[in-house]
């Protein structure tokens, strides 16, 4: 997909350790000349420095506390909270980018239409306290374009007004969800767009080594499970201990308010935000069925939206 420059309003945080070689967020961020700080341990400041514009790098006042993410997260927070932010995202290091999700058929796009438009969706609704995109694997076929007040995990566009941090040691992404989702606000997993994300403990670095080896995944299982008794669960899933909430997140049922400041009915025709949909390499062959898919994209989008027209 092509694009026109359309960067996001909302700061962009990347904690990173020990993948100074190999950070794939920041590749494909700096890839769709999206801004963005990498966030990293003072030991390690060199090496990502060498990898990427020394400015970019935001040095952390502590390391190896043997405490996984969660003490760069909530600096994290505490910095973009100085700087008078309403929101930032937060986004794991192992993405190597973002998708659109058109017609069943989950196309690579720049990240930065992508961005803004769960920026401008969640700006509209007053007690949104967590967005952000679902993983690819999640995200195919008919899915509707979000799912409302369930878990966001990995690129999360968070309100920094909320009284909640990050905690534990485990599943902190979980753990915040639930922590907003139990003081009746909403939660938004955007469907439509999507991050391809490279799977837990296949890179080296992060936390692969720190938290998820031996039996780390039942400890994280549980540990949530201490934190939320009655909510989580642990049980066997995807082959692995998994925690599983109960009811599937249904028990959380709290409907979007809109703002009363905001007129709707601007969004009844869908804004691509500068989006096209191309043929990259004329010579390959597309098969029925991504044929199909650009023959009804060109159909779909011969007369576009009026310019600075908003999406649903």
């Amino acid at each position: 997909m092509k694009t026109v420059h359309i960067l996001p309003r909302y700061p962009i945080y990347v904690p990173s350790k020990g993948r100074a070689a190999k950070c794939l967020t920041a590749k494909f961020l700096t890839n769709d000349g999206v801004d963005f700080r990498l966030v990293v341990e003072p030991q390690e400041a060199d090496a990502y420095a060498a990898a990427l514009p020394r400015a970019k790098v935001l040095i952390l006042p502590f390391q190896d506390l043997g405490q996984g993410s969660i003490p760069a997260r909530n600096f994290i927070w505490e910095h973009a909270r100085a700087n008078g932010v309403a929101r930032h995202w937060v986004i794991d290091d192992n993405i190597r980018n973002v998708r659109r999700l058109y017609r069943g058929r989950r196309i690579p796009c720049a990240s930065g239409p992508a961005f803004v438009a769960v920026e401008d969706f969640t700006d509209r609704y007053e007690n949104i306290g967590i967005s952000g995109f679902a993983y690819q694997f999640f995200a195919f076929g008919a899915a509707p374009a979000y799912w409302l007040n369930v878990h966001v995990y990995s690129c999360m566009l968070i309100d920094t007004t909320l009284p909640f941090r990050w905690r534990g040691r485990y599943n902190e992404d979980t753990d915040l969800t639930l922590q907003v989702l139990s003081a009746g606000l909403c939660t938004v997993l955007v469907n439509v767009f999507m991050i391809y994300k490279v799977g837990t403990m296949v890179m080296k670095g992060g936390n692969t080594e720190q938290l998820y080896q031996g039996d780390g995944r039942v400890k994280m299982a549980r540990s949530l499970e201490r934190q939320w008794p009655g909510v989580v669960a642990t049980a066997r899933r995807f082959k692995r201990p998994q925690h599983v909430v109960a009811d599937g997140w249904r028990k959380f049922d709290t409907p979007l308010k809109r703002r009363a400041d905001v007129d709707f009915s601007q969004f009844d025709r869908p804004n691509e935000y500068g989006l096209d949909l191309l043929r990259i390499d004329p010579a390959k062959d597309l098969g029925d069925r991504l044929g199909s898919v650009l023959e009804t994209w060109q159909a779909d989008h011969e007369i576009g939206a009026p310019p600075g027209q908003e999406g649903p």
